[in-house]
């Protein structure tokens, strides 16, 4: 009788085969089976203990993992109410920011408006004050004009009644005599062509003292004066003893000028020294 032969091969697949169905079947097996796995598989108690620790530490682990969750949670609910209130306070900034914008707009604009309707009076107030400033230029000049006529009349008019004044003061406190002499320069000595020449004499004991009477005296009217007192003292052949001149309003230049002439100078005939 031939045996039939069979490779590794073929046996190892039979086995895996057929190996587990037997061990299924025949209880004995199962046992020895069980027997020998023994020492390399944990048994019932310890695999429940191992699972329950497994167990255990992944429910330790969740509920850590749900705790950082909520923290997390928390946490970036907090940063987004803050990222709002951040965004709510801005748009109120950007509302107020706007609202001074427009006030400042529309005060530029009435500040605008004032300055040109300033200018605007300004101008008017110019122009109303150019014409005043015109028509007091013209009442000015009219009354200038008016004033120098009555001032000439009113000048004649206050020397003789000043002459006639001062004629009767030193006449009285003096005992002097007092005399107005009107002579005519036939030779132009005085005025550069001839014209009549009048002078008020006081004479004392002898003593000619020749007077200029006059509501103002100016630097001209002091030489005309002192060339008026040496016509007559040619003309009469006699030295003046003294040369006065009587006026309440003397320029300052003329006062040099007599002072240099050797005429003396009195603004009241109170003031008059004889």
């Amino acid at each position: 009788m031939e045996t039939a032969s069979i490779t590794r091969k073929e046996l190892r697949e039979y086995l895996a085969k057929e190996l587990p169905v037997i061990i299924e079947e025949t209880p004995d097996i199962q046992r020895t089976v069980f027997l020998i796995s023994r020492k390399d598989f944990a048994d019932k108690d310890r695999t429940e203990d191992r699972f329950d620790r497994m167990f255990e530490e992944l429910k330790k682990d969740r509920e850590e993992n749900n705790r950082k969750w909520e923290e997390s949670n928390k946490k970036w609910e907090e940063h987004n109410r803050k990222w709002e209130e951040h965004n709510r306070k801005w748009e109120e900034n950007n509302g107020k920011w706007e609202e001074s914008n427009k006030k400042w707009e529309e005060t530029g604009k009435r500040l605008d408006d004032l300055i040109r309707q300033s200018d605007e009076r300004a101008a008017r107030s110019d122009a109303r004050f150019e014409a005043m400033l015109e028509e007091i230029r013209d009442i000015r000049s009219r009354q200038e004009s008016s004033v120098g006529a009555l001032g000439a009349r009113w000048g004649i008019a206050a020397e003789s009644s000043f002459r006639n004044a001062l004629k009767g003061i030193l006449e009285r406190r003096f005992d002097v005599r007092v005399i107005n002499v009107t002579e005519y320069d036939h030779e132009g000595f005085v005025f550069g062509l001839p014209d009549q020449v009048e002078l008020d004499i006081i004479i004392r004991n002898g003593e000619i003292i020749i007077c200029e009477i006059k509501s103002s005296m100016s630097r001209s009217d002091i030489y005309i004066f002192h060339r008026k007192v040496q016509f007559y003292e040619k003309q009469h052949n006699c030295k003046a003893t003294s040369m006065i001149v009587i006026s309440p309003m003397i320029d300052k230049y003329a006062q040099t000028v007599a002072g240099r002439l050797g005429i003396e100078v009195y603004s009241y005939s109170e003031d008059v020294r004889l």
